[in-house]
């Protein structure tokens, strides 16, 4: 329901010799997510995981925090004026006594596979005080080098990326270091959301003892995401923004940067990484 992946015909130039040939190319579709029957967001995503992705957005935008305030998401029939269900319009109905918000002011209702975030009208609007803050009870501690071994186990499971080249990846780790749940998607926040909604409907909010790792850079809008879902540490194997530091130090969410090998660097929430004491050195 929904093709991961699609062939087209591309032109080979190799050292000057020209061939065609059939490449795999990642699947990139437009999922529309309905809120009690009425639009809320359109994004494009990778097709699976579809009603992951709904719920999970809907835990990063304040609007749901347990399982039990979906009451059901369905893929909405007859989305095409010749009633064909393209499996690209859901609807997440919530249950009764769960508060509808406005979702008609705050909002460009538009998002892309890149930005998750974009189009909101002021970033007031997406500083959502969660309902399940960063815990230190106790803290989850982390060593450099357990750290370091999380990129390598990320992209042994990224099956999708292997035929495609073209996907982001999100992960879920334990305090441990073993591979919890992952997913990928042409936008490294839809994959975010797929991680969190899977979270969401099998009761697994917050994930207070899990670290997200995930591919690329570390943007403002997967922070938030991090820190909706409870999550104490987040992870890229490339830089975070500023902003993205900022959120993590008022949040109280570790953020680490530049994840690469032995060498990474830690942007908020320091107390969580297990230093020896000649590590935690600062550089001349």
């Amino acid at each position: 329901m929904g093709r991961v992946t699609e062939r087209r015909r591309t032109l080979r130039i190799r050292d000057g010799a020209l061939s065609t040939r059939s490449d795999t190319l990642v699947a990139e579709e437009p999922l529309e997510i309905r809120l009690n029957g009425k639009p809320l967001a359109i994004t494009m995503r990778t097709p699976g995981d579809d009603f992951a992705l709904a719920a999970g957005f809907l835990v990063s935008e304040g609007v749901v925090a347990r399982g039990e305030e979906v009451r059901s998401i369905v893929y909405c029939a007859g989305a095409t004026a010749d009633g064909v269900n393209t499996y690209n319009v859901v609807d997440v109905q919530l249950a009764p006594g769960v508060a509808v918000p406005d979702i008609t002011l705050e909002r460009n209702v538009y998002t892309t596979s890149s930005c998750g975030l974009c189009g909101k009208a002021s970033l007031d609007a997406v500083r959502t005080t969660t309902r399940h803050p960063v815990s230190d009870a106790p803290p989850v501690r982390l060593t450099p080098a357990l750290l370091s071994a999380l990129p390598d186990r990320l992209r042994a499971a990224q099956k999708v990326f292997d035929r495609t080249g073209g996907l982001h990846a999100a992960a879920l780790f334990s305090e441990e270091g073993d591979l919890l749940d992952i997913r990928e998607d042409v936008g490294r926040h839809n994959a975010v959301d797929k991680l969190v909604g899977r979270a969401l409907t099998d009761g697994r909010l917050p994930l207070s003892r899990a670290v997200l790792l995930v591919s690329g850079r570390a943007s403002f809008e997967l922070a938030q995401k991090a820190v909706m879902a409870g999550i104490p540490v987040l992870a890229a194997v490339s830089a975070p923004s500023s902003l993205a530091v900022d959120l993590a130090a008022e949040s109280g969410l570790t953020l680490v940067g530049f994840l690469r090998g032995p060498s990474m660097n830690v942007y908020a929430g320091e107390h969580r990484i297990a230093l020896e004491p000649a590590g935690a050195a600062e550089a001349p």
